[in-house]
């Protein structure tokens, strides 16, 4: 199996470190695109996946299966041996689905989005605008206190137990330095949390 990455970016290294949680991530060969040259917007790349966007895993059929979260579910159903990271039973499995929904929109889509408008990182393909960036900024800061509010007395965001809303949130936390978005003094919780999370060997792939 193969994984078209960009290792810098913040969703391929959701992926990385679901893999090393569980064990696989010699399973797979990593292949690099890089997003600045534009090498995900070549027709090449765009037959795996027509969204041009990374990762995408690329199964030994020639099957592609593109989208953080869905290359995620299919290791954990593939590997049921491994350690559960979608959560256990149904209240589990729908606790954490709900924590990796609200992290999505609330705290990664407008993290990305603050750094695609005001960076000017990709403005050859797109056209920024600042003030809005600098609004989802405004939204990114509220998620850090509603973390670090939630994480009072909690090991974990989804309670005792390590999951992928974890590895969701870390990553998203430590992309917000490029925005210069970082946990405050005050945030106590929220920077307990961070510290567990950064101890694991995973945090490091």
């Amino acid at each position: 199996m193969k994984i078209y990455e960009t290792k810098t970016a913040p969703n391929p290294r959701r992926v990385r470190m679901f893999l090393e949680e569980k064990g696989l991530l010699d399973k797979v060969e990593f292949i690099q695109i890089d997003l600045a040259k534009g090498e995900n917007l070549t027709p090449e790349f765009a037959a795996r996946n027509p969204m041009k966007k990374v990762p995408v895993l690329e199964l030994d059929d020639g099957t592609c299966i593109s989208e953080t979260m869905a290359i995620c579910r299919y290791f954990e159903e593939l590997h049921p041996e491994t350690t559960p990271l979608l959560g256990e039973g149904p209240l589990g499995k729908a606790k954490t689905e709900q924590w990796l929904r609200w992290i999505e929109y609330f705290f990664f889509l407008p993290t990305g989005m603050c750094f695609q408008h005001t960076s000017g990182y990709f403005k050859d393909r797109m056209n920024p605008i600042k003030e809005w960036g600098e609004e989802c900024g405004k939204n990114v800061e509220k998620f850090f206190h509603f973390l670090n509010k939630h994480l009072e007395g909690r090991e974990y965001i989804c309670g005792e137990t390590f999951s992928a809303a974890d590895i969701n949130a870390f990553t998203t936390v430590d992309f917000n330095k490029v925005i210069n978005i970082r946990i405050k003094p005050e945030q106590t919780h929220l920077q307990a949390w961070y510290d567990r999370i950064k101890a694991r060997p995973s945090s490091k792939v």
